[in-house]
């Protein structure tokens, strides 16, 4: 039986139709993707006209004849740090931001974060697997241990219970502070602290850190802390103690003598 002339055409019609439907079902929807991005992008723009704007300008340009810093650069991790501690929004833009409650929800502190992002180049938000410690053996725990007393310690002190700056500045306590944060504040250097980039110490190496902290402010006090803030408030102790002792045994000496 002779075919068709049109069957040979319509054959690979179908077989395109069929290719088309299979790749449309297994394939990820970029088009979905980039449709909820813009969605978000757009509310993180609404929020941050009302809630950031004020200082940062409606671009993230900054105010710099006020100090204010533009945000054209700084990624989301830098976002989602100050907002997620609550530094951001500040009543102050002069001083130094507190740690404090957190005023929006996960959902806007990701609309604001998406939008800062896409204001330019800068850190992103940080997957589990680049700040989670669990897991870590022992000898990754002194390897962290070691590199946050050669880096950290000279401001946030080697227990993480922070310290005092210049200008009345303060390195914040590390106490309070989860995985997330901590590794964030690394990667951006808010505030008076250093960006710690990638090429200077690894994530494997952050992780190391994270886990030592963890494990350090698990452990239970051995008694009388001071405060945990090491040699500067025993040594102050010490001085109170040693010299006041001699003081009032000089002070002994010279009524004994006085008496003679």
């Amino acid at each position: 039986m002779r075919r068709h002339k049109a069957a040979r055409p319509l054959l690979v019609v179908l077989a395109l139709l069929a290719v088309g439907g299979i790749y449309a079902a297994v394939a990820p929807s970029s088009v979905a993707d980039d449709t909820t991005q813009a969605e978000q992008v757009a509310a993180g723009k609404a929020l941050f006209a009302v809630s950031c704007a004020s200082c940062h300008g409606l671009n993230g340009e900054g105010t710099p004849s006020q100090g204010i810093p533009a945000l054209t650069n700084v990624g989301a991790a830098a976002v989602d740090f100050q907002v997620r501690t609550g530094r951001m929004p500040m009543g102050n833009p002069y001083a130094q931001a507190p740690r404090k409650e957190n005023v929006f929800t996960e959902e806007e502190t990701a609309a604001l974060a998406a939008y800062v992002a896409s204001l330019g180049d800068g850190p992103a938000i940080p997957d589990q697997a680049q700040y989670d410690p669990s897991g870590l053996s022992a000898e990754q725990l002194a390897t962290g241990g070691d590199l946050f007393r050669t880096n950290c310690s000279a401001c946030h002190n080697f227990q993480g219970s922070g310290g005092a700056l210049s200008n009345g500045k303060v390195a914040p306590p590390l106490t309070g502070a989860t995985p997330i944060e901590i590794y964030e504040a690394m990667r951006t250097g808010p505030g008076e602290m250093p960006v710690f980039g990638a090429g200077a110490i690894p994530d494997e190496d952050v992780r190391a850190m994270i886990g030592y902290l963890d494990a350090l402010h698990a452990q239970p006090s051995g008694g009388l802390t001071l405060g945990a803030l090491g040699p500067v408030s025993e040594g102050f102790w010490a001085w109170v103690a040693g010299i006041g002792s001699l003081v009032l045994f000089a002070i002994w000496i010279t009524t004994k003598a006085a008496r003679k």
